[in-house]
């Protein structure tokens, strides 16, 4: 029986850990290590994760590098054949890690199982909303535009996929074998699934079933989106070296989509200003989403300018409508494919 690898990055989640922890220890498949990352956190974070007595616990302590340097280290002292990852406010659903071992049992060409996603808000309530990415035949097309790996808690990957795109680096003083790419300055989940779309022979393939809890955390500011889209510039300067050609075919549409995603996510924050911007910028850069894409080009740019001139009040009835729509269809396709 495989052991899978369960590597949750700790920091400043003292609220939320305590159930993201018991949601791994109540899954269905028991045959897993959980990696525990203390990725410097100041508050009480780690003392709750003390509290757990049980034997697959390994807890690690690091000076403060950031998330996907705790995953590195916890990939490094892995053992498992499998490699999940959980963010310290997510959640599995019991049945997540049964599934996604089958999954790869009977996939041997899949590297990467990575499941549908419910969100819950800050406090744990069901949003009546998922994230529905593609499922199967994913190209590096897909990974560019749209990333259906859609967050960092809803994958399973095989322990040789890192194998096959490890590289060392000398960042901290020792050379060491890198998985994620601690030298940019974020969006490395990208990096990764891009590396192992052009570098390797895994698949990327998804259940339809939504076994992911993913928390909306409110609490950025809109000027983070700015960011983060001068961290997918550098990743995608970082492809161009060694994929010139892929990167030359998809950059702009790649780039339009991003833009839109950023928008809706500035919808979610409730800055109607950022989120016109970026909207205007996404259709500027690659017009044809509109034909590509229509009613999720559509919805994202209503939802903007909606957002920036009705009153909050108004807005927010026309929002919480058109979320419970949204959820139930949502729902009705994931019932379909499940069965």
């Amino acid at each position: 029986m495989e052991t899978v690898s369960v590597i949750v990055p700790v920091y400043k989640v003292e609220k939320h850990i305590e159930v993201t922890i018991r949601s791994v220890l109540q899954q269905t498949y028991q045959n897993f290590e959980l990696i525990i990352v203390d990725d410097g956190s100041p508050d009480r974070s780690v003392e709750i994760c003390q509290e757990f007595d049980d034997p697959r616990i390994k807890i690690i302590r690091q000076e403060n590098r950031g998330a996907n340097a705790a995953r590195n280290e916890g990939i490094r002292q892995s053992k498992g054949t499998y490699i999940a990852f959980l963010d310290g406010d997510d959640l599995w659903l019991a049945d997540k890690l049964r599934q996604h071992v089958e999954h790869l049992k009977q996939s041997p060409e899949v590297g990467v199982s990575f499941s549908r996603s419910a969100f819950i808000d800050e406090e744990g309530s069901p949003m009546g909303i998922y994230q529905l990415p593609r499922l199967t035949d994913i190209t590096i097309a897909h990974l560019l535009c749209r990333n259906p790996i859609s967050n960092g808690s809803c994958a399973v990957i095989r322990r040789q996929v890192f194998e096959d795109i490890k590289f060392q680096d000398d960042v901290y003083g020792t050379t060491q074998d890198f998985y994620w790419d601690e030298r940019l300055q974020g969006s490395q989940d990208l990096d990764c699934w891009f590396r192992i779309a052009l570098q390797t022979h895994w698949k990327m393939e998804g259940i339809p079933e939504s076994l992911t809890l993913y928390r909306v955390n409110s609490s950025g500011i809109s000027a983070n989106l700015l960011k983060k889209q001068e961290s997918w510039e550098q990743v995608i300067e970082k492809t161009r070296a060694y994929a010139p050609e892929v990167v030359a075919k998809w950059e702009n549409p790649a780039r339009a989509y991003h833009l839109r995603y950023l928008a809706r996510r500035a919808v979610t924050l409730r800055d109607g200003a950022v989120a016109t911007q970026l909207f205007h910028e996404a259709v500027r850069t690659h017009w044809r989403m509109v034909l590509e894409e229509p009613r999720r080009t559509v919805i994202t740019g209503a939802a903007s300018y909606l957002l920036r001139l009705l009153p909050r009040q108004f807005y927010s009835q026309l929002e919480t409508a058109g979320l419970k729509a949204t959820g139930a269809t949502q729902k009705r396709r994931i019932q379909q494919d499940s069965v």
